[in-house]
């Protein structure tokens, strides 16, 4: 019988991270590189990161790629791996949340206190 992954779904999983800020690998083989988040899987508490966790993917020749054969993607990289780059030291930090004046909830660099969105 194969093993199937269970994969958590929730309909409430939060991720301390978006669509285009910048991470920084904190644990596994590709520890200490820096990269944009290119997606975003809240129910899989998952991020693909540009040019983190690169793995090879064997295709069938096809209409958008005739030649076929051996293509480098990035594989996505569980979230807790990874943390967010302070703006303005360029370190790892925690991410808080803080009301504004007008009412906009936004998320903060603990280390520096600077918005980051």
């Amino acid at each position: 019988m194969p093993k199937v992954k269970k994969v958590l779904e929730s309909h409430n999983n939060k991720l301390h991270v978006k669509k285009d800020d910048t991470v920084i690998v904190i644990t596994g083989k590709d520890k200490g590189k820096k990269g944009r988040v290119i997606a975003a899987y809240p129910r899989e508490n998952r991020v693909l990161i540009e040019g983190v966790n690169m793995v090879k993917k064997h295709t069938r020749p096809s209409q958008t790629n005739p030649q076929g054969g051996i293509i480098e993607q990035e594989a996505p990289v569980h979230v807790s791996n990874v943390m967010h780059v302070d703006p303005k030291s360029g370190s790892v930090t925690r991410i808080g949340y803080k009301t504004l004046d007008n009412g906009k909830k936004v998320r903060v660099a603990k280390r520096s206190g600077e918005v980051i969105d």
